[in-house]
C-alpha cells in the first residue's frame, strides 16, 4: 500500500515503510498522523508481514514536527478541550502493534522524528544520523509518550540530559546512550536490518514473536516480577497447547526448519485482555 506521506514495500515476509515528504525532510504532519495509523492496521492485519523495517526517503530519516505553519504551529487555538497529540496517537498504535518493529534511522531524526521510533523494537543508526529532542528549545515540552518511554529506553539522567538541552548529537552519542542498539556505514543500514527481519520471518512462531513483544513491553509498567511470571505462566500453558508450539518442538528434533502456521491476525486475542490479570496462586 502508498499513501501520501508513507511508501510500503513487502518483500520476503518483511514491509519497508519509508517516510516519503522528502522535500521536508519527511517531517511529521496532521496526513503522516493519519498514514501512519492506516499502515499499522494494514502491518498488524496482513499475514505476510513477518517483520517491519522503518526509514526515510532520501537523507533524512524525520526532521520533526512540520514547522511551515510560522509561530503558531502548536498553537490550538481557543478550545478548552484538550487535543489529543499526533505523535502520541501514532506512538501508543506503534505500542500496540503485532509486528516487530526495526527503525533503520538514516539521518536527521529529532522532535518527533525520533520519539516516533521510542516505541520500535530495534533502532539501528546510519553513522549519518543525527538525533534531538529539541522541545525545549522550540517552548514546547516533549511528547509523542515520550515522558514515558525515553527513561525507560536510556535512564532518567540521560533522558534528562537531551531533553534538558534540546542539544542535536551524533549516532555514536545514541549508541553510547542505548538509544540506539548499532551504529553501521550508512551504505550497510538496509542490508543490516534487512538481515535482522529476515531472521525473525524466517525462523520465528508470528504468534510467539507477537506475545513476547506485548509481554516485554507491557511488563515495563509492572511493579514486581510476579506479574510477569503470573503472565509468563499463563502464556505458556496456552502456547503449550498449539501447533507451533508442537512444530517448534518436532522440527528441532527432526533438524529441520519449522514451518510455523498460526496467525498473529487471528490467533492473538484483541485487545490483549489478559495483561491485567490476579496475583498467581499455586495449585493446590
Amino acid at each position: 500500500m502508498t499513501t501520501e506521506t508513507i511508501e510500503t514495500a513487502l518483500e520476503d515476509r518483511v514491509m519497508t515503510v519509508t517516510l516519503s515528504r522528502e522535500d521536508r525532510l519527511n517531517t511529521f504532519n496532521d496526513q503522516m498522523r493519519i498514514d501512519w495509523l492506516e499502515v499499522i492496521d494494514e502491518i498488524d492485519r496482513n499475514d505476510d508481514v513477518r517483520a517491519v523495517i522503518v526509514t526515510g526517503k532520501g537523507r533524512g530519516f524525520c526532521a520533526g514536527a512540520d514547522l511551515g505553519g510560522g509561530g503558531g504551529t502548536f498553537d490550538a487555538g481557543e478550545t478548552r478541550k484538550i487535543q489529543r497529540d499526533g505523535g502520541g496517537e501514532v506512538t501508543l498504535r506503534l505500542f500496540d502493534c503485532r509486528k516487530p518493529l526495526i527503525a533503520a534511522i538514516n539521518g536527521p531524526a529529532v522532535g518527533v522524528g525520533i520519539t516516533q521510533t521510542l516505541p520500535m523494537d530495534i533502532r539501528i543508526a546510519s553513522d549519518r544520523a543525527r538525533f534531538g529532542f529539541v522541545f525545549a528549545r522550540r517552548g514546547i515540552v516533549p511528547e509523542a509518550a515520550s515522558s514515558w518511554f525515553l527513561p525507560r529506553i536510556v535512564g532518567i539522567d540521560r533522558a534528562m540530559e537531551w531533553v534538558a538541552t534540546g542539544r542535536v548529537f551524533d549516532a555514536e552519542e545514541a549508541l553510547a546512550g542505548g538509544l540506539v542498539s548499532r551504529v553501521v556505514a550508512h551504505e550497510e543500514l538496509l542490508p543490516t536490518a534487512q538481515a535482522l527481519a529476515a531472521e525473525i520471518a524466517d525462523n520465528t512462531s508470528a504468534v510467539s514473536v507477537c506475545l513476547a513483544r506485548q509481554m516485554m513491553w507491557k511488563m515495563l509498567g509492572a511493579s514486581h516480577p510476579m506479574a510477569a511470571h503470573n503472565l509468563d505462566s499463563r502464556l505458556i500453558q496456552q502456547m503449550g497447547k498449539t501447533a507451533d508450539a508442537r512444530e517448534g518442538v518436532q522440527s528441532f528434533l527432526e533438524k529441520r526448519p519449522a514451518q510455523f502456521s498460526m496467525s498473529a491476525a487471528v490467533d492473538v486475542p484483541e485487545p490483549f485482555p489478559f495483561w491485567e490479570t490476579p496475583a498467581f496462586l499455586p495449585d493446590e
